[in-house]
């Protein structure tokens, strides 16, 4: 069981994966930061200086003691941070086809693999029937 184990992971489907997951990870952390430093400041300017980050609706209030310490802690509903969520995944999804766009531009698309032996046996049972 071992030995199967360890020619599953490593494979280079398996390794190639794990590296994809990796980078996806680190890709979607630039592109939070740019949609949250960069993008989200100047969409807030046009807005009226507003900060999309910090846009919520209260439900119940934060209880404060007091001496200062939170007994209750507040009950919101954070659509700013949702809103900052869609321009990241709107974001993604523009770099993303633009990516494929250059792929197929520069590699070509794939080449047709026509039918396969099953969909030929079809066709020809099609066409059989037909006459």
């Amino acid at each position: 069981m071992w030995k199967e184990f360890k020619e599953f992971i490593f494979t280079g489907n398996v390794i190639d994966f794990a590296i994809a997951v990796i980078l996806a990870a680190a890709v979607g952390l630039v592109v939070t930061g740019f949609v949250n430093d960069i993008v989200m400041p100047v969409v807030g300017e046009f807005a009226g200086g507003t900060d999309f980050g910090s846009m919520k609706h209260v439900l119940s209030a934060a209880e404060v003691a007091a001496d200062g310490t939170v007994t209750k802690a507040e009950n919101a509903i954070r659509y700013g941070s949702w809103f900052n969520s869609i321009i990241n995944l709107l974001i993604v999804g523009w770099v993303l086809f633009m990516l494929a766009k250059a792929k197929i531009r520069f590699m070509g698309a794939a080449p047709d693999p026509g039918p396969t032996a099953d969909q030929e046996l079809l066709a020809e049972i099609r066409d059989a029937v037909r006459k």
